[in-house]
Order: structure tokens, then C-alpha cells, then sequence
């Protein structure tokens, strides 16, 4: 299988507005992408926040983005420190999310992986998957 880079490929960031929708509840926001570069890493923005972040509540962190013709790819993962709610203790717990976008339909697929942490306990561990729609804003 072939990987062509992003700059082999003219590309430049790439924009999206994108709808989550569970429930009643509907979200809309904007996403952008922006390819690895000679001199930094690709970066991934939900509504012009930077999801590389890092604080005493955790560490989030874009491992990969892998863009071609069809699909943008991305790879994340977080991970939380232990702590204490409502008198419970909660050991350390890690978040592991994979996206994909097929840039022809639109259709955004989201895979995240829960391992222990307080989210392990509130939302179940284990993988879950979610699909939404999205709309290139700039190819």
C-alpha cells in the first residue's frame, strides 16, 4: 500500500463542518486539518481549539494524520491521572480514538477505546464507535 504525503498531493489545511448527532441532541462545529509539515507535526482543531493539550487534569495528544485523495485519518490518544470523586478513587485511565473521514461522502466514523479511569467507569470500557456527517468547507 502506498502513502503519498499531503504536500505530494498539493494539499493544504483542510476544513470541515461537521454535525454529531445522539439522541435529541444535535452539535454542529468545525474541524480543520492541517498536514505534517517539514518542521511540525500535523495538527487537528475542533472550533480553532488545538486538541494537543496538556494539563494537571490530563494529556491529549495527535499521534498520526495520514491524508490522501479519499480519506483523512486520525489518530489520538489521552490519557488521565488518578483521582478522587464523591469519595471514590479512580485509578489512571487512557482514551485512544481513531477517525476517519471519507473526503467524497462526507462521512466521519469515530472509534474510541476506554481503558479504566473514572470514564471507564461512568461510560463503560471498551470500544464504541459513532458516525457523523460532515462538509468540506475547504477541500
Amino acid at each position: 500500500m502506498l502513502f503519498m504525503s499531503s504536500v505530494a498531493w498539493g494539499l493544504d489545511i483542510l476544513e470541515f463542518n461537521c454535525t454529531r448527532s445522539e439522541n435529541n441532541y444535535t452539535e454542529t462545529y468545525d474541524l480543520k486539518v492541517s498536514p505534517a509539515s517539514k518542521n511540525q507535526k500535523a495538527k487537528v482543531y475542533v472550533d480553532d481549539r488545538d486538541l494537543d493539550q496538556s494539563d494537571e487534569l490530563g494529556r491529549q495528544a495527535v499521534k498520526n494524520v495520514l491524508i490522501n485523495e479519499s480519506t483523512v485519518l486520525i489518530s489520538m490518544e489521552a490519557n488521565f491521572p488518578p483521582e478522587s470523586f464523591d469519595g471514590i478513587q479512580y485509578g489512571p485511565g487512557l482514551v485512544s480514538t481513531v477517525i476517519t473521514i471519507n473526503r467524497s461522502t462526507g462521512q466521519l466514523r469515530k472509534a474510541e477505546t476506554i481503558k479504566g479511569g473514572i470514564l471507564s467507569a461512568t461510560l463503560g470500557e471498551g470500544t464504541k464507535t459513532y458516525q457523523e456527517q460532515c462538509v468540506a468547507t475547504k477541500p
